[in-house]
């Protein structure tokens, strides 16, 4: 998979890509990321990316020009199943769509900054619109990393034990069942004891109930869906 990130604040990503699960899919060559500066495809002298907005609204507004010229360049090179735009007023990011996302071969993130971005790249340019949740970021960098990662771990190869993601929670619209290690006392806090029973059909069983319970007492939203 490749996901090609439009910023206008390029070193607020150089870390959470990185680190763990996302520098060793690039290693391996699970995934690509490429992060692209919107000011180097801006016309004007200064850099300028943003502009006030037609109407005397309060804020500054990402101007459609560089952002137009960036996606164009991108989408001369290759195909693109979807340019997301990052945005508090898109549809809430959730384990449903990584999962979607995750079956991609080529993806583009545009991140938001100041006002937002001038309508008509929405109107024109945007396939999609994720949000990570009803608050409003200074960017959307650290969204975008958010959403990345969700992806990212998701892809075959990503992680040592591909089995592992399929058991998170959200992934059937119920939170995991309680995970333990070694040892199994501390401090008088014991395992339950089907886990160290060796009965994988046991145990099974007990992780469904245990799901289902922590489900219903913490998320009961997601059961109505």
């Amino acid at each position: 998979m490749r996901i090609d990130i439009l910023t206008v604040l390029p070193e607020l990503l150089d870390s959470p890509f990185a680190h763990s699960i996302i520098k060793r899919a690039q290693a391996k060559g699970v995934a690509e990321i490429h992060v692209h500066n919107i000011r180097n495809y801006t016309t004007d002298k200064h850099r300028t990316v943003d502009d006030y907005p037609f109407g005397g609204t309060a804020g500054m507004v990402m101007k459609v020009e560089p952002i137009f010229h960036l996606i164009s360049k991108l989408k001369s090179e290759r195909e693109y199943d979807e340019i997301i735009f990052m945005t508090p007023d898109g549809k809430t990011h959730n384990q449903l769509i990584a999962n979607e996302l995750s079956t991609l071969q080529n993806i583009i993130i545009l991140c938001g900054h100041y006002k937002g971005v001038d309508h008509r790249v929405r109107e024109h340019l945007i396939t999609r619109e994720i949000s990570v949740g009803d608050y409003v970021l200074s960017g959307g960098e650290l969204a975008a990393a958010v959403v990345v990662d969700s992806i990212i771990r998701l892809i075959p190869g990503a992680i040592s034990d591909e089995t592992s993601a399929l058991s998170d929670s959200f992934q059937d619209n119920l939170l995991s069942a309680p995970v333990y290690t070694r040892p199994a006392e501390f401090n008088g806090w014991k395992v339950p004891d089907v886990l160290l029973s060796g009965n994988a059909k046991e145990i099974e069983k007990w992780q469904e109930e245990q799901s289902l319970e922590r489900t219903t007492r913490l998320r009961p939203d997601l059961l109505i869906k």
